[in-house]
Parts: structure tokens; C-alpha cells; sequence
């Protein structure tokens, strides 16, 4: 989205590439304060009433807003917000469909893109351009499209990439019962991308790995107490990102166009944590404040922006894995984004592992819920019509448009069956 915006290969072609990330480390802090402001005025409750039905359907494709909604980031995102009081809950099925789709490319093929170029050229490639070319908005169709193509023509797959894949998948998904109950939760994934990691070190492995990793000299970056912590990362100029013109250079010289974008794309940002929070909720009893929510991704995003990072939100399948594996605390996710911050001078350990291998423990989070949607069958009456068709609209065209329908159909079927409403999840 951040590279859609400021017009990621142009600006580089035409500034050079130190300009484009003083851009977006710039870009990243107006996203905060457009995050801090709307909190204040109150959208971050607007946000949390949302009906529940619709948040179901959307699990498993709402992860796809961050992947595929380039191109339409619409006032919709506000304006759903506020229609939605009762269901955000269906769309989470899409939400994980949305996962799997962006797995299965580089777990079952050597390389991601082969699995996109042979379906383009298939009779589904056809489908997907008539699709795309009827309704502009339905990214998610390309996806859904891979999915159906992957499991009809398992002749395609890359026999040692689809064995690393499914090996993992199974392992990972299996083992907790076999394995010595004193390891710890995430063991297994360990295990996993370990052994992965040296069969391609000893066999050079010649499919898709995770490449090169960019180089952190483990003494720099910031140091206190004389030197004995070290933080290897380095901070940015405040006032020279404030004075970098991208309002004169990506926004035709408009302030005001660059804050409003930046306000869409921070309400489009919190809609995917909106889902993760509302769905960790709904199957963990995790109570969550909205308010709370917003303000952290406003000053996660003002963070970013003072170490040169491109804008930052929540992640359906981060989140997932880590429920996996037991790291669901504040506490771990202290320690995790501590570890990698300490542990980037090393990374380049990870360079050989497969990405079969990182796709099967994604996919190992999801397959369960997207083969068996309990929370979707669950739902009875119009509630099952409203949950089925926004997981089915956020699965084929965006999140966007799938929660604006699934509001639309539920606002529909409550109207026509004259329903009472229901009280607020």
C-alpha cells in the first residue's frame, strides 16, 4: 500500500533509493499521527461495534487486505465501520483463506511465481482476467484461483519443494502428541524449519529459499549504559523527515491529500487487526479495547518512521503461528520483537531455509479452520446467509469489498426477515 502511494519504483528511478526511504520512513510517521488523531475523534470504538456475523466469514480472507488491496483503499473503511453494529465475526473465514492462498505457491512449486504463470495461462487465468476486468476490485479471485489449480493438479507440483511441504505441514500440525512433553510450544516448528533448513545446506536445495538477508553490524546501531546493551538499529532524523517533500512529489503538492491518504491507509491498517482482536476474542476469550489498539498502531507507526521503516499493522498469519506455538502473551510479544531486533547481525543463518518449509508452518495454523469453518456452520438462519456470503465475497474479490457486502447483506436480511437486532458482541 505504502508503495502504491508514494509511487515505489518511479520515486526511486527518479530520487534515487536514500530518498525513497526517507519517503517512507516520513510516510510511516504521518500514518501514526493519522492513527493517534483518529483515536481521539473516536474511531477506534466505531471500529469495535461490528456486526458479528460478518467477522466469521472474513477470518480467513481478511489477512488478504494486507496482500492484495493495492488499489482500493476507499472511504469504505470508515464508512463501514460505522454502518457495521452487530457482525464482524464471518469474515474471518475469508481472512484465513487469504493465508492459505498466499502459502501454497512456494509450498507446493520451487518457486512461488511458477504457480502464478501456469494458472494465467489456463483456462482459470481466463476466468480470472473476465473476473477481474467485470469487478477491478476482486484481487482475491487470483488467489482463490491458485488454490483450486494447486489441489486439481497435484501432476504440477515440484516433487522436493511438496515434500518438504507437506512433511512440515504434518509435523508440525502432529507431533505435539509424540513429542517430550517438557519442550516447550513452538518445539515442533523449530524442528522443522531446522531440518529443512539443513537438508538444503547439504543437498543444495535449489528452490525457493528465503535469499540473502541484509547485513547488521552487530556494533552498530544505539548503545546504553556505557556500552554494555546494544540496540542495532539507528535512528532518523525527525525533523529532516518531516521537511521531506512528499506531499510535493506523490501527493501533487497537497497536504491535505497526503493526510487524508494517510488517514484511509490507517483505517485500512486497523481493519486487519480489528478481525485478528475480534477473532482471537470470539475462540480465545481475549478481551481487546479498540481505542487501545489504534493508538499502539499510531505510535508503532511513529516508531517505524524514527528507524526508517515502512508503515507496520497487524498480521493474521503471524498472529496465528504464534497462537500455535503459545506466544499469545504481551510479554512474548516483547521478547520476540526484542529477539529480532538483537538476533539481525546473525539472520543470514536463515538464508538457505526453504520457503516450503516457512509456507507449512502458516499453512499448519489455518488448514484446519478453512477445510472445517466450525464458526461459519455454526451460524443459524440469516446469520449463516450473511456469514457464508462475506467469507465468499472477501475470498474472490478484497476485504474491503467483502466486509462492505457482507454489512450490505446483513443489513438486508435483518430488514427483510425483520429480525430484532442483536446485542453487540
Amino acid at each position: 500500500m505504502a508503495k502504491t502511494d508514494l509511487g515505489g519504483e518511479a520515486y526511486v528511478a527518479k530520487y534515487g533509493e536514500d530518498e525513497y526511504v526517507q519517503a517512507v520512513s516520513a510516510y510511516s510517521m504521518y500514518i501514526g499521527m493519522a492513527s493517534l488523531v483518529m483515536a481521539i475523534v473516536g474511531f477506534g470504538k466505531m471500529a469495535q461495534k461490528v456486526p458479528k456475523a460478518v467477522t466469521t466469514g472474513f477470518k480467513v480472507s481478511a489477512w488478504s487486505i494486507c496482500l492484495v488491496m493495492f488499489h482500493s483503499r476507499l472511504s469504505q473503511a470508515f464508512l463501514l465501520s460505522f454502518i457495521c453494529k452487530h457482525q464482524i465475526n464471518n469474515k474471518q473465514w475469508g481472512c484465513e483463506l487469504g493465508v492459505l492462498a498466499s502459502a501454497l505457491p512456494n509450498g507446493l512449486y520451487a518457486f512461488g511465481s511458477t504457480l502464478k504463470t501456469t494458472v494465467a495461462t489456463s483456462a482459470l487465468g481466463n476466468v480470472v482476467k473476465y473476473v477481474k476486468g467485470t469487478v477491478p476490485g476482486a484481487t482475491g479471485i487470483s488467489g482463490v484461483a491458485n488454490i483450486l489449480y494447486a489441489v486439481t493438479h497435484p501432476q504440477s507440483w515440484d516433487v522436493v519443494a511438496a515434500a518438504i511441504f507437506l512433511l512440515c505441514t504434518v509435523f508440525v500440525m502432529k507431533s505435539k502428541q509424540f513429542l517430550p512433553k517438557w519442550m516447550p510450544p513452538g518445539s515442533e516448528v523449530v524442528i522443522a524449519t531446522t531440518a529443512a533448513t539443513l537438508f538444503s545446506v547439504y543437498y543444495e536445495y535449489d528452490g525457493g529459499v528465503v535469499g540473502e538477508i541484509p547485513s547488521v553490524g552487530s556494533e552498530s546501531g544505539l548503545s546504553f549504559f556505557n556500552g554494555m546493551v546494544k540496540v542495532p538499529i539507528e535512528l532518523m532524523d525527525v525533523k529532516e523527515l518531516l521537511n521531506v517533500p512528499i506531499a510535493e512529489r506523490c501527493f501533487g503538492g497537497s497536504t491535505l491529500k497526503l493526510f487524508i491518504t494517510a488517514a484511509i491507509f490507517a483505517g485500512v491498517n486497523f481493519l486487519s487487526i480489528v478481525s485478528i482482536a475480534s477473532g482471537f476474542e470470539m475462540d480465545n476469550d481475549v478481551p481487546w479495547s479498540a481505542p487501545r489498539e489504534l493508538i499502539s498502531q499510531g505510535v508503532s507507526n511513529l516508531a517505524a518512521g524514527g528507524v526508517g521503516s515502512a508503515p507496520v499493522s497487524g498480521s493474521m498469519s503471524r498472529s496465528l503461528v504464534s497462537r500455535m506455538t503459545g506466544a499469545s502473551s504481551q510479554l512474548a510479544c516483547i521478547v520476540t520483537a526484542l529477539l529480532w531486533i538483537y538476533m539481525m547481525p546473525y539472520m543470514s543463518i536463515l538464508s538457505p531455509t526453504p520457503k516450503a518449509a516457512l509456507s507449512a508452518v502458516i499453512v499448519s495454523a489455518v488448514l484446519t479452520n478453512v477445510v472445517m469453518p466450525k464458526k461459519i456452520l455454526a451460524l443459524k438462519g440469516t446469520d449463516f446467509i450473511v456469514g457464508v456470503g462475506t467469507a465468499a465475497t472477501t475470498a474472490v474479490t478484497s476485504p474491503t469489498i467483502g466486509f462492505g457486502v457482507g454489512c450490505v447483506i446483513y443489513i438486508v436480511t435483518k430488514v427483510v426477515s425483520g429480525s430484532p437486532k442483536e446485542k453487540v458482541a
